[in-house]
This record gives structure tokens, sequence and C-alpha cells, in this order.
């Protein structure tokens, strides 16, 4: 029966988050017994002594009620109980009993103390024979009331002393535990690791261990998610199995708490925008000590702030009540915390769970980002979740790399950070990632371009896994092993001392083989007499429109088979056709979208959605514009293609200023001409627009001559019609604040305005609109 919701009236802070179900309608108001039954707890915790409860309830009682009414029901009830008091000194005469309850309709409670001595083993033959003598003085009156057997479920708890918890949630728990062993869900070997882990959670013998997550638009470190890791030589080292049987014995919430608190406490100093990320249950958002705070006073005892804080909602358990969660994470969102939805891809609710919470990350599983550069379905699925993310403006973390070419891959695709034993495994005291990692992440940012605009790809960049065989390696163990493959291969790559020297597509071997004489005439033969001695060998670092150019000239029996990529003669991979084909059109539809074709940076369309998803947010966002003073004498002086190539300085100048000193998802725009846009979070902007003057200073006199630079003045025609020695061309930039729906209605009238009082001054500047 509700044991849970006749405790309801006992829990105060916990009784709405417990939701527990209600049954039966015989109601007794209790209250004074059940707070006299917590009170006695309380004084006996408080002594030390060896505490327990014995639960008792009736089986499938709901229908004696519904048969029989109230008044036959409260005969059996009674007849219970005195039965249930008669047999207590019987069976445990060495224990203090401090109550005797009937809480709730056919729900008993029996609250003891027991000397040390007693063992568990001991204390459940006691509670079984207990059971099986109230049902056989039980059975006959039974059978002559109802005209059935009874059945009885009886178990039992003992309450571990726990300062830290009050009685009342103490006694929640046991009660959950007394439950489960009376209806059969906890057998003697679950009892018995119910107490090791209880003695693991009060001794705090869980420890913390700390995985990086990396930036894929800078390599620098985001943060670190805090894992946990039980004692060595323990049942309960594994972090699957500890989470799993907390949950089953009911003691999920107190045991995500003293993993929560042990990450804060050794995490040893974060950077103030570092982030520490904690795994937590849906369900435990509504543990009262959660609630009332307790994380934030942790947080700050050990100098940190809940903005370093993201609470990691994992999808592999269901979510039933998504109204009281978004309430609950908007709270905590009031006071700084972040939240990101856990193992996507492989959890519970799916993209019904992202679209209700809405978090600031989503973390996609590992089965997902497993093999992902060699298996374009889920390629597919996480260019899906990159772009659901950025139309509902959170940022993408892929869990789980172990390889290159899995960190190829993501980086390709635009995921914003990574995670995964390639980068570091999970440590203590935290790691940092490995630095040839790093080193590699950046010099693919370097070669893929800034903030996700995919523009300059080269064929490398595409690169997935081939399997490579030897020249002289049989036809038919070529075939045997593409065969055993999992991975859907379209080819294989034949070297000769390590080098590629020739490609065997796999529908070519097919065909040779499926001829009439084909087994015969062939699977001896080694496969280099098979392989195509000439495919197409391309340098990793070609670009993908030259590559797919060299690629399209190919005879047509070749049109399609994979090309070779290689670097300094050693192999890199190969490419698929259709991979390099639906990169080129991804690509030529984010160009339709508006990209300026000169610098490859999104155009006005892009630009104005961006500034469109910005102010429906409704989180503050600035504006940079960006333009250079005397451009256009410059331009009629020393000609269009040096103009394009100052603009083309000024776009890198910008985007290293942005990479360097803004944050994840701002955003880079060409409005045309020698104008740009920046779109960044307010306190980013003032470092960005340093950086941009000093750099822009430094570098654009390279465009002049050497007479002009020595002067300091180059000689041309401005907008006012003026011939004469003009100052060399200068930057300006106008920054702009949008801190609500209004102000966003107004940034066409105040950039104006500014622009043209950063014009008006001398020289390379930086203004702020400081009249709101």
């Amino acid at each position: 029966m509700g044991v849970i919701s006749g405790l309801q009236n006992i829990y105060g802070v916990v009784n709405e988050a417990l939701k527990l179900r209600t049954s039966g309608n015989l109601f007794l108001n209790h209250s004074i017994r059940e707070t006299s039954l917590v009170a006695k707890l309380n004084r006996s915790l408080i002594k030390g002594e060896p505490t327990g409860i014995i639960y008792l309830d009736i089986a499938r009682f709901h229908e004696v009620q519904f048969l029989y009414g109230t008044i036959g029901a409260a005969r059996i009830l009674s007849l219970v109980e005195k039965t249930w008091r008669g047999k207590i000194d019987r069976f445990f005469p060495r224990a203090n009993i401090l109550a005797v309850e009937n809480l709730w309709a056919d729900d008993f409670v029996i609250l003891f103390t027991l000397p040390e001595t007693v063992a568990p083993e001991k204390l459940l033959e006691l509670v079984v024979a207990l059971r099986l003598s109230l049902k056989d003085s039980l059975n006959m009156e039974f059978m002559h009331l109802v005209g059935k057997e009874l059945e009885l479920h009886v178990g039992y708890s003992m309450i571990e002393a726990n300062r830290e918890l009050k009685a009342e949630i103490q006694l929640y728990m046991a009660l959950k535990e007394a439950q489960k062993m009376a209806r059969g869900a906890l057998d003697l070997h679950t009892l018995k690791l119910s107490q090791e882990f209880k003695e693991i959670l009060a001794e705090r013998r869980l420890q913390a261990v700390f995985q990086p997550i990396v930036s894929f638009k800078s390599g620098e470190l985001l943060g670190w998610e805090a894992l946990t890791r039980g004692p060595a030589d323990s049942y309960f080292r594994s972090p699957d199995i500890i989470f799993s049987f907390a949950e089953e014995i009911g003691l999920l919430y107190p045991t995500e708490r003293v993993c929560r608190l042990g990450a804060i406490s050794s995490v040893d100093g974060i950077g103030p925008e570092q982030k520490l990320f904690l795994n937590v249950h849906p369900r435990t958002v509504s543990d009262p000590n959660f609630v009332k705070g307790e994380t934030l006073e942790v947080l700050q005892e050990f100098g940190l702030d809940p903005r370093n804080v993201v609470f990691e909602i994992t999808e592999r358990h269901s979510i039933t009540d998504y109204g009281f969660l978004k309430r609950t994470l908007e709270h905590y969102r009031s006071q700084g915390y972040q939240v990101a939805v856990d193992d996507v891809g492989a959890g519970f609710s799916g993209l019904y769970s992202i679209a209700e919470i809405r978090p600031e990350f989503i973390k996609i599983d590992m089965s997902l980002v497993r093999d992902i550069d060699s298996n374009p379905s889920r390629r597919a699925v996480v260019e899906a979740l990159i772009t659901l993310a950025a139309k509902i403006n959170c940022l993408v973390i892929a869990e789980g790399i172990e390889t290159h070419g899995e960190l190829n891959t993501l980086l390709a695709l635009g995921v914003n950070y990574g995670q995964g034993y390639l980068l570091a495994r999970p440590a203590f005291p935290k790691p940092r990632a490995a630095e040839e990692v790093v080193a590699h992440i950046r010099r693919q940012i370097a070669r893929n371009g800034d903030r996700g605009w995919r523009r300059g790809l080269t064929i490398g960049d595409l690169v997935t896994p081939t399997m490579v065989v030897e020249e002289n390696m049989p036809v038919a163990a070529v075939k045997e092993k593409l065969e055993a493959t999992r991975q859907p291969l379209s080819g294989v790559v034949v070297v000769k001392d390590g080098l590629p020297v020739g490609l065997v597509m796999r529908h070519n071997l097919d065909r040779l083989l499926s001829s009439q004489y084909g087994v015969s005439l062939y699977s001896h033969r080694p496969v280099k007499a098979v392989m195509d001695p000439a495919p197409l060998m391309v340098n990793a670092g070609l670009a993908l429109e030259q590559a797919s150019e060299r690629a399209m000239q190919r005879e047509p029996e070749k049109l399609y088979d994979d090309l070779v990529v290689v670097e300094d003669n050693s192999l890199v991979g190969v490419v698929p056709v259709q991979r390099m084909l639906d990169t080129l059109t991804r690509i030529q539809v984010e160009l339709a979208r508006g990209a300026n074709p000169l610098t490859g940076l999104p155009g006005n369309v892009a630009i104005e959605g961006e500034l469109a998803e910005r102010s429906k947010t409704g989180q503050a966002f600035s504006v940079i514009y960006v333009d250079m003073d005397g451009f256009k004498a410059y331009n009629d002086a020393y000609g269009f293609e040096n103009g394009d190539r100052m603009i083309v300085l000024l776009a890198k100048i910008i985007l290293h200023a942005v990479k360097k000193y803004g944050g994840e998802g701002d955003f880079v725009g060409h409005i045309g001409g020698d104008d740009f846009i920046v779109i960044t979070r307010p306190e980013y902007t003032e470092g960005i627009s340093r950086a941009t003057v000093r750099l822009f200073d430094r570098l654009v006199r390279r465009f002049f001559s050497r007479e002009d630079r020595g002067q300091g003045r180059f000689y041309g025609q401005d907008r006012q019609g003026y011939k004469g020695w003009l100052p060399l061309v200068a930057v300006s930039l106008a920054i702009v604040d949008c801190r609500d729906a209004g102000s966003y209605h107004e940034l066409a009238t105040r950039a104006a305005q500014l622009k043209k009082y950063a014009k008006s001054l001398p020289g390379s500047v930086y203004v702020r609109d400081r009249r709101t």
C-alpha cells in the first residue's frame, strides 16, 4: 500500500518532491503519532544506538477494501495490528521497541534499537520468522472473513546515523528499503551489499576524477567533467554499478550529494570562465538539500561561483514531469548555473527533452561518435544535432573521442567542444589535454577557418580511415578481410614498403570474382595483379574544390573510385566521392545563403538572421561595426586588387581578435565593401576592439609604397572630392549594446550615429555608445 504517501505529513520539505502513489480510501490522521515517531528516531540516533524499522503490509489490500467496504477492512486491520503487537516481544526479546505504529491503512511500522552483537543475517531470520508466525495466526480468521489466504509483506532496514540528514529524510530512506525488501526486491545478497554501500557513503570513499573538455574553436580548455570511481577493491568500483545500485535501494539522492560535494571540494581551482560539469539525475532536482542551496554554500566555501558549474541532466532516465523540471532548472539558471543534456543519442527521451529543457550544452553520446569518420549515418545524425543546437542557441560537446579520424571529422563538422580518451583519460588531480592533440586541433582550426564558417576546406579535412593490404596478399585473403570488417568500406589501399601503390574498389573486386572463372583465376594471385596501379592520389592540403575538379576529370570507369589522400608520400586515408560531393553541396548552400565571395564570411542574409535570433533569446549582446577610413581613396589610388587584399587583411584581423578575445558562439559577418560586423557578449567587446585597432595599424602599412609609408600619407582623392595628401588608411569601430528588444529595434539608428562620430576622430579608434 501507499506507505510513502502516508509519510508526506512527516517530511515537510520532501513531500512535494516525492510525489509517490496514494492508494485506498481509508485515511486515518496519525500526524501526532508520526511526529512522535520522527522524534523518537531522532533521540535514538543522537544517542548513537543501532536503530532499525520493521515494515508490514497486507498484499492486495485494496481488493479487500473494494469487496468488503470500510467496516470489513477496518475489522481486518484491527485484527492484524493486535496480533502484530502481541508477537513483537516474542520474536525480538533483546530489542528495545521504541514505537509500533499504523501509519496508513494497512501499513505498519516498528521502530526499535538492537544490541550491536545482532548480525544482519540473524535479523533477517527473525523478520522471516515473524512473517510466517503472523500468517499462521491470522490465516484462519482471514479465510473466514475474506474467503482466501492471507499474504503479508514484511521487511526491515537499519538506519545509519548521519548528522547531515534530518531524521525524517533518514526515516524515508529506511522505509523505502524496508518496503523493497518486503516486496521481494531485495535479497540477502543485496542487503549485504547495501550495508557495504552505506559504509562507503558514510566514510566518503567515493573518489572524484576529472576529464578535460577542449574547445574545437580555440584549443583552450572549457573545463572538466567530474566523474566518480568507487574503492578499487570493492564491488562498487565502477560508476555504473554505484548509481544503478543507489537507485535500486533508494539512496540515489545521498549518493549524488556525496559525489557532488566531493567533486567541488577536490577540483582545486578553475579559471573564472572555466566550467565544472556535474552529473545530475533528473529526479535529484527534488533533493531537499540540493534545492535549499547546499551546493551554493559549498561552491562559495571553495572559491567557486555558480557560473563555473554546469549540471548535466542525463538522458538515460525517463523524465515524467517536464514542467516541474523546467521550473527547477530555471531557478538554478537564475543563480548563474548552466545546464547540459547528457548522453544525447543514447538516451530515453531524445529530442523532446532538448526542446523542453533548452540547455546551454548538448553532449553527444559516444555511441554516435564511435567510428563517425567511416559511418555516414552517424555523421548525418551529428550534423542534424549541430544544426538543431545552432537554432536553439546552445553548444555541442562530443563525448568519447578515441581516434584521430573521429576527431578530424568532428572538427570538420563544426562541433564546438570534445572530450575522450584521445584528449585525456579521467584522472585525479584534474589533467590537461594531451599537448600533441591540442596542437593538432589548432592546426585544423587554422586550416578550416574560424567560427565554424566552412570555407577553404581541404581534401584532408574529409579523410576517412581505410583498409590497407600489402601488394602480395592473395586476392582471396583481401576479399575475406573486406567481408569480415564491420565498417562499410568501399575499397582497400594497396601498399608496398608502407607507401600506397594502388587501389582496389570493392565493387570491381566483386565483379571480377563473380565472373565465370573469376574465383579460379584470381583467388590465389597477389592483389597487385587486380589493383588499379594509378588511382587518383592527392595531397591532404589540396583545396577541396581543386580535388573535386581533378576527380571529375577521371575516365568514366574510375569516376566514383575513392581518392587516395597522402601527406609527404605517406598514406593519410581515403575520401569517398559521395562524401566529397555532399560537402561541396553543403558549402554551396551556405554560400547561397549570403556568404561574401571575397572573404567567405556570412553576408547580409546570415547577419540579419543572426541578429534576429539573438534578439529573441532575451539575453544581452553587443554589436561591433567595423569599417575603414580613407579606403575609397586608397582603392582609387592603388587599384581594386590591392583594395581587395586590404579587405581580406581586415577580415583576418577581426577573426583573429574574436578568436583570441571573444567567446564561443561569437559571430563575424561581412556587410559588404570594407564594412564588417561582430556580434559578441558585452564583456568581450573592448578586448576585440583593442586588438583589431592595434593589429590593423601595424599591418596595413605593408599595403603602401615605401615612400608613402615613410611619409605616413599617400596622394589621393577623398569622398568630398578633395585631391591631395591623405593619412594612411585607418579603422573605426563602433560598439552598440543591445540589452532588450527596444535597443535592438534602435540598433541601426544608434550605429549610424556612432559610426559617424568614430570617423570624425583621427586615426584608428573604437568608441562605445554609453548613452544608455
